[in-house]
């Protein structure tokens, strides 16, 4: 089984309804999740394509990410992985600490997360470029980095300190960004560009406007001219959230070494790691209000309703004056995403768990029990469109094209590179194949 999402509930009592030997609906939820990673989202923007309707508008307008401020469909999918992170966690921390103790936990923990890290540099080529053109923080970093911390803290820390933890993090991460002063210039090439423009140098400008990630190079002109540019503004600003103009990007502008995503600083950077914490302590507790045998089924989906609402209430009240911003993952951010993730996780509990209404899901189940596989699968053996447009063909691709309607032939390469990614997870469920970290 996947390392992240390898655990049991503890065994129920005679009164409680009996589960099975894992939680189907974790299971399905984290293939749900996966599912619009590999491709239900590129089906959506082909339908939407071909018809312009009000309902494929919507869900493609929701399948995209929201330009800086706001919170769409799919912010929510990284955050609700990690949310289901900690839910797992709380279920298989607590078997290996009531069975083999602590050492043993810990030392799980630092296996697994450094597999988990190393198959994150893997994913991002790592090993195929030379240094600096490495991006140390992606998505698998970030989540093998929650995975061990969050870990620890379940490992030594009582419930009620937990929830100490995540507050102080969730508040200080605020106060981090809202007091501490930063120079006063944006760092994007846009911004750059026109500075030097303003300056008088048309070179520089120019250099700025030119394709490709100068983080990749940090003694090319680019990069050089940017340092220049950032540590000769002597202005101090606070309370700055824009694009390149707040604390957690200038940090990785400053000491995130390596190929940075956005170009100067990375949505994956240092400081904005601290509040996806919170995130996966948010998994941990609702992981712990599932795992409990003295907890009714209906009082669990009170709860997780209520926890869920309550999160999305305070998270956009709080938006007001921290904003609501995924990529510096921001307090705000986490309340939102965390009260998604728990209004989601109560619902797939109740149909798939109580109801048992499961034949539905089976799909996303084999998925959810393979997803890290599944997701190194897509960038490791290329990608499953490729895939799938190589079995339809250009010529069979053009046809449906120019004779049947616009749209179709990427509409069958879409749906044909979805059922290659069920396919593959399929196979490894029957053969009782799941990738351990």
């Amino acid at each position: 089984m996947n390392a992240l999402t390898d655990g049991q509930p503890p065994k129920p009592t005679p009164t409680e309804r009996t589960p099975s030997s894992r939680l189907m609906s974790l299971d399905a939820l984290r293939g749900f999740d996966m599912f619009w990673i590999i491709g239900a989202d590129a089906l959506v923007a082909t339908l939407n394509q071909m018809s312009h309707s009000a309902p494929t508008s919507f869900l493609a307008h929701q399948l995209t990410h929201a330009g800086w401020e706001g919170f769409r469909f799919y912010d929510l999918i990284f955050p609700l992985f990690i949310f289901i992170v900690g839910v797992s966690l709380a279920f298989s921390l607590s078997k290996t600490l009531q069975q083999a103790g602590r050492t043993a936990a810990v030392k799980r923990l630092v296996r697994r997360s450094l597999l988990l890290f190393v198959a994150g540099l893997i994913y991002s080529n790592g090993f195929t470029l030379a240094w600096p053109d490495i991006r140390l923080m992606g998505v698998l970093n970030r989540i093998a980095l929650v995975y061990f911390c969050v870990g620890l803290l379940f490992c030594f820390l009582k419930p009620r300190t937990l929830v100490a933890v995540g507050i102080a993090l969730l508040t200080g991460y605020w106060a981090l960004m809202t007091f501490v002063p930063v120079r006063n210039i944006q760092l994007t090439k846009e911004n750059l560009a026109t500075l030097a423009a303003q300056a008088g140098d048309s070179e520089t400008a120019a250099l700025f406007r030119e394709r490709g990630n100068p983080s990749r190079n940090p003694e090319g002109p680019v990069w050089t001219a940017a340092t220049r540019m950032f540590y000769a503004t002597t202005e101090r600003v606070t309370g700055r959230y824009d694009r390149g103009l707040n604390l957690s990007d200038h940090l990785d502008f400053q000491y995130l070494p390596g190929r940075k995503y956005d170009n100067f600083f990375d949505p994956e950077g240092y400081l904005s790691t601290l509040p996806a914490l919170v995130t996966g302590l948010f998994g941990v507790f609702a992981g712990r209000l599932l795992a409990n045998r003295a907890t009714r089924d209906q009082r669990k989906m009170v709860l997780l309703v209520s926890f869920g609402i309550g999160g999305i209430a305070l998270g956009w009240l709080w938006h007001l004056q921290f904003p609501v911003i995924k990529k510096i993952w921001t307090s705000s951010f986490v309340l939102v995403a965390g009260g998604y993730s728990a209004v989601l996780l109560a619902a797939f509990y109740w149909i798939v768990d109580v109801r048992r209404c499961q034949r539905w899901c089976q799909p996303f189940v084999w998925m959810g029990m393979n997803s890290i596989t599944i997701y190194l699968a897509s960038k490791l053996i290329g990608w499953f469109s490729e895939s799938a447009w190589g079995l339809i063909g250009e010529n069979a691709h053009a046809w449906l094209e120019q004779n049947i309607a616009q749209g179709l032939g990427q509409l069958l390469t879409t749906l044909t590179s979805l059922l290659l990614a069920f396919g593959l997870v399929y196979w490894l469920y029957r053969r009782r194949i799941f990738l351990r970290f």
